[in-house]
C-alpha cells in the first residue's frame, strides 16, 4: 500500500494542536493510504514540544522533530522533508488555515497518476490591501 507523509511545520502552536490532532487523525481515516505525520517543531517556547511527544506515544504515526532554535518556516519544511519516508508529501500548516479535511482531494489526483498536485485559495479573510497584494503577485 502507498504511503503518504504529511509535514506539519510548528513554532508556538500549543493553542492548535488539539484540534490538529483531531482532525487530521480524522481526516486520515478516510485516506485509504498508510501514512505519517511529520512535524517540525521549529524553536517554540510554548508547550508545542511537549505536545506533539504525547501524541507520538498516543499515535507513532506522529513522528516529531525539534530544533534547537527558531530557523524558519523553510527550513522547516525541507527538514521534514529530509525526515518523510512516504511515496508522496503534502505540506500543511499547523494552525489549520490549511483544511486537513482537503487532503483527500489531493490524493485521488495523485492517485489519477498527477505528480504535483496543489491548491490556489479562493477567499481569504486578510484585508482589502493585503488581498490586492495577493491578487497583484499572483497575475
Amino acid at each position: 500500500m502507498p504511503k503518504v507523509s504529511v509535514i506539519v511545520p510548528c513554532f508556538n502552536e500549543e493553542a492548535v494542536l488539539s484540534q490538529l490532532f483531531e482532525r487530521l487523525d480524522k481526516a486520515a481515516a478516510a485516506w485509504g493510504l498508510d501514512y505519517e505525520i511529520v512535524c517540525i517543531d521549529d524553536g517554540s517556547r510554548d508547550q508545542t514540544w511537549e505536545l506533539l511527544i504525547k501524541q507520538n506515544q498516543t499515535n507513532p504515526r506522529w513522528r516529531c522533530v525539534s530544533f534547537a532554535r527558531n530557523f524558519g518556516h523553510q527550513t522547516a519544511v525541507t527538514a521534514g522533508l529530509y525526515y518523510a519516508k512516504g511515496d508522496a508529501v503534502v505540506v500543511i500548516d499547523a494552525d489549520l488555515q490549511d483544511p486537513p479535511e482537503e487532503l483527500f482531494h489531493f490524493f485521488e489526483k495523485w492517485r489519477e497518476g498527477f505528480q504535483v498536485v496543489y491548491a490556489i485559495r479562493q477567499k481569504r479573510k486578510e484585508t482589502i490591501a493585503k488581498r490586492f497584494c495577493y491578487w497583484h503577485f499572483t497575475v
